[in-house]
C-alpha cells in the first residue's frame, strides 16, 4: 500500500478498469481477473478496481498498479450491497487493498453500521476511502465525513436517483465544481468518447468496467446491433 497522496497521483487523469465477474459469469474467478487485470495494464490502465478479498490478493500479485477494492454481499433489509459493513472492509485490508470503496448513499446500512463509523476506521487505518454515490448530496456529505475521492458510480441505482442509459454527466460536473477532492466519473461509460467527455467535465479520473472486461455483454452490444440491422447469423462464409 502507498500513502493516500501516492495513490491518487497515480490515478490522476486516468483510466481504472473494473475487473470484475460473480458467480455464474464465464469469467468467473480470481486468476482469471488477475489475467484481465495484466491485460488492462498492459493497454495503459491506472488503476483496478476489483471485488472480493480473493480477487484483490490475486491482481496484486499480477500487476503493479493501484488496486481499489469493494465487496459485493447482500444483507436482509437493506439495499447497500457494496462494502456495507466494517467487516467487508476488513477483509480488504488483510488482502491489501489500495483503496476501498463503499456504499455512500443515504439508504439504511446492515447491522446497525453507519457511514460514519465505516469512513473514520479507514481514516484511522491510514487507506484511502472511495465514496460510491448516486446525487450530489450525498457527495457533499462524504466530503464533509473525510473521504478520499468520490465516484458517481451509483447514479440510477438507487431508486432516487437519475434513472438513464448513459452517464450521468450533470452530476459529474455539479460534483467536480461543488467538492474540493477529486471526483472520480464510473457509470455506463461504454464508449471512449464519453470518458474524454467526462475528464473535460473535471472527472479527476474514469472507471470503465463492463465495456472492457464483460465479453458476453460486449458481444451482445454487437449481436443486437446486427439484428436491428437485420443481419442474419450463419455458417455460410469465411471466419
Amino acid at each position: 500500500m502507498g500513502t493516500l497522496n501516492t495513490i491518487l497521483q497515480k490515478l490522476r487523469h486516468g483510466l481504472i478498469v473494473s475487473c470484475q465477474a460473480l458467480p455464474g459469469e464465464p469469467l468467473y474467478g480470481a486468476e482469471i481477473m488477475a489475467r484481465m487485470a495484466a491485460a488492462a495494464e498492459e493497454g495503459g490502465a491506472v488503476g483496478i478496481r476489483a471485488n472480493g478479498s480473493v480477487d484483490v490478493r490475486a491482481i496484486k500479485n499480477a500487476v503493479s498498479l493501484p488496486v481499489i477494492g469493494i465487496v459485493k454481499r447482500d444483507y436482509p433489509g437493506s439495499a447497500v450491497y457494496i462494502t456495507p459493513t466494517l467487516r467487508e472492509i476488513e477483509e480488504l485490508l488483510e488482502a491489501g487493498a489500495d483503496m476501498i470503496a463503499f456504499d455512500a448513499t443515504g439508504q439504511k446500512r446492515p447491522e446497525d453500521c453507519t457511514l460514519e463509523q465505516m469512513v473514520a476506521f479507514l481514516n484511522r487505518n491510514g487507506i484511502a476511502a472511495m465514496a460510491d454515490i448516486s446525487i450530489l448530496d450525498e457527495a457533499i456529505h462524504a466530503e464533509t465525513l473525510g473521504v478520499s475521492c468520490v465516484s458517481t458510480t451509483l447514479s440510477g441505482y438507487t431508486p432516487y436517483s437519475l434513472q438513464q442509459e448513459g452517464p450521468n454527466f450533470e452530476l459529474l460536473q455539479k460534483a467536480a465544481e461543488r467538492l474540493s477532492i477529486p471526483v472520480i466519473a464510473e457509470g455506463r461509460m461504454t464508449e471512449p468518447d464519453q470518458v474524454r467527455k467526462a475528464m473535460d467535465l473535471g472527472a479527476y479520473a474514469a472507471v470503465v468496467g463492463s465495456a472492457i472486461t464483460r465479453p458476453q455483454l460486449i458481444t451482445g452490444r454487437f449481436a443486437a446491433a446486427m439484428r436491428r440491422e437485420g443481419i442474419n447469423h450463419g455458417n455460410d462464409g469465411p471466419d
